[in-house]
């Protein structure tokens, strides 16, 4: 063991390096070029597949093969043969898959069953008859069963040419299906109820992903094992969702992910003796999961992080505008305001006040007084009375239409104003119109806490 971990820590040189990202050598050729195709396959159904929120049904079906490879390798030997043959043993695989797929499709539509129920049945049940019949193979006469438990766990290493032709094979297979269907599918992963009322195919569409996550599968099974093909269907399309929102760039994204893996993973199996290409190969998926999830640019944490900081300083200004104005509406927001009163306005901290007011003083909206009160400049009482015009709009809309106490409808109204679109200021400017035809800006429901007139005005400091 500890020879093996020296022989696994030894650093390669930099000619094998070299020679390995160039595919010098015959089997690092067929190799990389196998695991990359499925990479490929993989990351193209996988996105469909997670799509349709039937991630696990891929480990149902790839437990399902396990008591095919095993009959495969008995009818063989019973045959006069070696029991060796591929191809009859992932024929056995695709059969057996197909009767797991069957089975989990009918106990979805003939019973009550949830989901998960369905599929730990298929999943525990094919598994347990695999195990069966692989311990019934390795007492039949005539043949030798070692090596099949490369199925399960995989064995990339050992694949030959004649076996590796037919992952470039189903991966072009598998592109091109879900270039042909890609509308199909796409309804059938956003909305399968609406297509079945549209007339569309949808139980024979969705029948159709799973026998290409099935082709996947079985395919994989000699590379990444029984296992592990779950994670390459379902990491590369988790990986490519924080990257779009667009199904097709997610499944170019998803698709080069797989490869990427495929390719790394084998070139590291190939320089590393004892490093095992398919779990490297399922880690490489997960580093590059942990990247999308941290530096995605759509829903990775860094951008949903800035993003709520960027609607954060957006309200306390907007906020803070709006309280300027408010306290001195009767003067039209002129007017210098304490920073006592305007801390009491909305709970904020002092720290979170001197933000704010810096940010609002630098843009121009505000001015500052030498003892910390504030007063909104010309563009600022502009800015404000445009905010305090679209609260007070979306108050009057939910007291009309959602029953909503004029006593706490500043509450609900400062939850969603700051995402009001532009349609919805325009409708309940119309009713704003409609109710008072002659008021520009409505007035407040609820009390406003107004300055006392007889505040001084300090003399101000920019």
């Amino acid at each position: 063991m500890n020879a093996a971990l020296l022989t696994l820590a030894a650093l390669p040189g930099w000619s094998a390096v070299v020679d390995a990202l160039l595919l010098k050598e015959h089997n690092t050729r067929v190799v990389v070029l196998g695991v990359t195709c499925l990479g490929l396959a993989a990351g193209v159904a996988g996105t469909f597949l997670l799509l349709r929120k039937r991630s696990l049904t891929a480990d149902a079906l790839a437990h399902a093969t396990l008591p095919g490879v095993a009959l495969g390798f008995i009818v063989m030997v019973l045959a006069g043969g070696s029991g060796k043959s591929m191809p009859g043993l992932l024929v056995g695989a695709f059969v057996f898959g197909l009767l797991g797929m069957g089975w989990l499709m009918a106990i979805r539509r003939t019973t009550r069953l949830k989901d998960d129920a369905a599929l730990g049945i298929v999943l525990s049940v094919t598994f347990g008859l695999g195990m069966a019949l692989v311990k019934i193979a390795e007492t039949t006469p005539g043949g030798s069963a070692a090596g099949l438990d490369r199925f399960i766990v995989g064995r990339a290493a050992s694949m030959l040419e004649a076996e590796a032709i037919w992952l470039p094979v189903a991966a072009v297979v598998v592109t091109l299906v879900a270039l042909l269907l890609f509308k199909e599918l796409k309804l059938l992963c956003f909305d399968g109820a609406y297509g079945a009322t549209q007339g569309w195919p949808t139980g024979l569409l969705d029948a159709l992903l799973m026998g290409l996550v099935l082709a996947v599968t079985v395919i994989g099974l000699q590379s990444v094992g029984m296992l592990l093909v779950v994670a390459l269907l379902i990491v590369p399309a988790a990986a490519a969702r924080f990257w779009t929102q667009r199904l097709g760039v997610m499944v170019v994204v998803a698709g080069v992910i797989g490869m990427v893996s495929g390719y790394l993973g084998a070139i590291a199996s190939a320089l590393f003796a004892n490093a095992p290409t398919g779990p490297i190969i399922v880690l490489l998926c997960s580093v590059m999961f942990g990247v999308s999830l941290v530096f995605g640019a759509r829903r990775g944490v860094v951008v949903r992080v800035a993003r709520h900081v960027r609607l954060a300083r957006r309200i306390g200004r907007q906020h803070l505008l709006r309280a300027l104005y408010e306290m001195h509406e009767g003067t039209d927001g002129v007017g210098h305001v304490s920073r006592s009163r305007l801390m009491r306005a909305r709970s904020w901290s002092a720290g979170q006040l001197r933000r704010l007011m810096v940010r609002l003083v630098r843009e121009g909206l505000i001015r500052r007084a030498a003892d910390g009160s504030a007063a909104l400049t010309e563009q600022g009482r502009v800015a404000a009375r445009r905010y305090v015009r679209n609260h007070r709009l979306w108050e009057m809309y939910l007291i009309e239409h959602a029953d909503i106490a004029p006593s706490h409808v500043d509450r609900d109204a400062d939850a969603i104003e700051h995402v009001l679109g532009d349609a919805m200021i325009e409708r309940l400017e119309q009713l704003l119109a409609q109710r008072f035809p002659q008021m520009a800006l409505p007035a407040s429901p609820h009390p406003i806490d107004f300055v006392d007139a007889r505040e001084t005005r300090p003399a101000d400091v920019r």
